[in-house]
């Protein structure tokens, strides 16, 4: 295998490091986002020419993955990330449906409604969380070893699948909320559950699945893990709430954006990856690691899904094209345009709630740099993600290096999906 590797590294022409231009690394330090998650960043386009040097000589085991490669050598080493944990993922999906089980035949049915219909897709987050726990196949120091982590590797496997399905069951609770908050008639193609079953039920339904969350949470019986995930829901309730009672100098600043979009959406993908490292028994760096790798993840993954609300269709997307600026939600695209058209200030300050608001919002963006300002921040918070699978220790583990490549690779379709 490490031979095969290096034929490829030496038959590549070019090797290029994906790093950000001086320009994007100025817009993320601007708004917080880049230098303060990761100063060494600004000697990464030293440390990339090193690592092309190193590649055709003694590098064979330290090859990096980088999400712009050459296409031949892309395409012979890309991996589907999801066929990978497929027979875990579909043991998941049995394991979900067993667990929202209720004695009130009606409140299962609501609880089940998403799992049952498929709405929530490839389930994304389960496989980034399988995938980190293949990727964290490394020696573990003396120094962090205890008596808990003397189980089998398949007890810790375990543990780590059911933090995978506490995830999907928090992230779907968050969605029936949302729709509810957002009067929402649709999600992915089907009718949401609020629109069938009525708000009531949906907000039930969603507590239900938090509650069964909690106890399988408790089950893990690690008060670190158990604080971790207590917190993202704290931060799911933080972010919507922010979004919903934001004053005219907040909704304009891209740092409370920011926030916002963390607490909304990265924070539960972030904790969770780094709950996958505490239960393996790794050291608060690789654990810092894991969360940087899901906290980047997350917001790039928003951010795009913010282009998306602009470029997309309500059938790919889930949710009605425009839904956000219809609601008076501001986003990344709009705050970029605004720094070229302060007219859109005014609009913004009241909500986009004229007549002819959102189709002039509209036509300044199109006539703006926003769409692609989003798409280059998302871009660099990606970097940031591919940076944090690459600073893991190394490992003899043929699973664990397709699996971090698998995580690479993940960071790539998030930029290149259109739903």
């Amino acid at each position: 295998m490490y031979l095969r590797w290096a034929l490829r590294c030496l038959r590549s022409r070019r090797s290029s490091f994906y790093g950000g231009s001086a320009e994007n690394l100025f817009l993320a330090a601007r708004y917080g986002t880049l230098i303060r998650s990761n100063p060494s960043l600004l000697h990464s386009e030293v440390l990339g020419c090193r690592e092309s040097l190193r590649c055709g000589s003694h590098g064979l085991h330290d090859l990096r993955y980088r999400v712009n490669e050459d296409e031949n050598f892309g395409a012979e080493e890309t991996v589907d990330p999801f066929s990978l944990v497929a027979d875990e993922l579909s043991t998941l999906a049995d394991r979900l449906r067993s667990m929202v089980v209720a004695e009130v035949p009606k409140l299962a049915s609501a609880a089940e409604y998403f799992f049952k219909m498929g709405v929530e897709g490839k389930r994304f987050r389960p496989t980034v969380l399988l995938l980190m726990a293949s990727a964290l196949d490394v020696p573990i120091p003396k120094t962090v070893i205890d008596g808990n982590l003397h189980m089998l590797p398949k007890e810790v496997r375990g543990r780590q699948q059911s933090i995978a399905e506490i995830t999907e069951m928090i992230h779907v609770a968050s969605l029936l909320h949302d729709d509810v908050l957002d009067d929402a008639e649709t999600r992915r193609g089907i009718s949401s559950l609020n629109f069938v079953m009525g708000n009531k039920l949906a907000v039930l339904a969603g507590d239900f699945l938090l509650s069964r969350a909690c106890v399988a949470l408790a089950s893990l019986k690690n008060t670190e893990v158990v604080s971790l995930l207590a917190t993202v829901v704290e931060h799911l309730v933080t972010g919507e709430t922010m979004q919903m009672t934001t004053n005219s100098e907040k909704r304009c600043s891209m740092e409370y954006y920011l926030q916002k979009t963390y607490y909304k959406t990265a924070s539960l993908i972030s904790n969770s990856c780094k709950a996958i490292a505490i239960l393996a028994g790794q050291t608060a760096e690789v654990s810092m690691l894991a969360y940087d790798y899901g906290r980047n993840l997350g917001l790039a993954f928003q951010l795009i899904d913010d282009v998306l609300d602009f470029t997309g269709t309500s059938a790919s997307l889930g949710k009605g094209s425009l839904s956000d600026i219809r609601h008076g939600i501001v986003t990344a695209p709009i705050l970029f345009a605004m720094e070229e058209f302060p007219q859109l200030r005014e609009l913004i300050d009241r909500s986009f709630s004229e007549p002819e608001d959102v189709e002039t919002a509209l036509i300044y963006l199109g006539r703006s740099q926003g769409i692609q300002k989003t798409k280059e921040l998302a871009q660099e918070h990606v970097n940031l993600a591919v940076n944090a699978i690459e600073a893991l220790p190394e490992t003899i583990s043929e699973n664990a290096r397709i699996s971090r490549r698998a995580l690479v690779d993940l960071t790539k379709r998030v930029i290149t999906r259109t739903k």
